[in-house]
């Protein structure tokens, strides 16, 4: 139910091969003990779950895959993308991110059409929170750096550098609140996001969340983009997430869309 972007690469074969094998020792693992220490995911949704991972726990989350379409000057473009998120706790408050985006297809049509695969960025970020934060309101930061190691058509033009904070109020066991925003610099310039969502526990293993955010990204105009989605835990360490956002208005992408699976490496 706890929550948002953001990644490795061997062959695909290879990566489906360990995929399968990490599920299936997870599916496993969660069946032979059905209470974890699990604090919750990034993924699905725009921000983050305000907890971090016990020391030397480990969370995958991945796009199967990801999808961003918009459309500006003439040209529409698609982007499907197998954003992987790799969590690690590392003790205290502190969590470390690694990500990327091994496998991306990005198809752009107009007065032609042009199709291009390849990696994507990768990045570096630390999550901050404190482990026990008592009472109905909890929060957390997130610092990141984005690098410029993929493909030149699959990535932005220079490094980019994230800040974000995200506040979650409990207002009863199954419902929860959440605020959050984020600042990314990139050659001087900053794009925003402010986003709000309401969390809501259908049942003991489905949830689903409604999101609303206003975006402004350098170089276009404001916009507002609003959307949905479900998450369904499998078992505690295994999570499913589908959801869509679409544009309201202004400068935001006309279609971004998830879908996913998390899977905690814990206690």
């Amino acid at each position: 139910m706890q929550r948002g972007i953001a990644h490795f690469r061997p062959s695909c074969r290879g990566r489906r091969a360990r995929l399968v094998a990490a599920l299936t020792s997870a599916l496993l693992a969660g069946n032979a003990c059905g209470r974890t220490q699990n604090p919750g995911y990034d993924r699905p949704g725009l921000g983050f779950t305000p907890a971090v991972l016990g020391t030397g726990d480990v969370t995958l989350e991945q796009g199967l895959p990801d999808v961003n379409q918009d459309r500006a000057d003439g040209l529409t473009s698609r982007q499907y993308s197998a954003d992987t998120l790799l969590r690690l706790g590392v003790g205290g408050p502190f969590e470390l991110q690694l990500a990327s985006s091994p496998w991306n297809r990005l198809t752009t049509w107009g007065t032609s059409r042009d199709t291009v695969h390849g990696r994507g960025s990768s990045s570096l970020g630390v999550k901050f929170a404190l482990p026990d934060q008592a009472g109905p309101f909890s929060w957390g930061l997130l610092g990141s750096v984005t690098f410029t190691d993929g493909n030149p058509a699959l990535r932005a033009g220079h490094r980019q550098y994230l800040l974000g904070a995200q506040g979650n109020w409990q207002l009863t066991p199954r419902q929860s609140l959440g605020v959050y925003g984020e600042d990314v610099r990139e050659a001087h310039q900053d794009s925003t996001t402010l986003a709000v969502s309401d969390t809501v526990a259908l049942s003991e293993t489905w949830g689903s969340y409604v999101e609303l955010a206003s975006v402004h990204d350098a170089g276009r105009q404001h916009g507002w983009l609003g959307g949905a989605g479900l998450t369904w835990m499998a078992t505690p360490r295994i999570q499913f997430d589908a959801g869509m956002d679409h544009r309201l208005q202004g400068g935001a992408s006309r279609w971004l869309g998830n879908l996913g699976v998390s899977v905690y490496f814990g206690r």
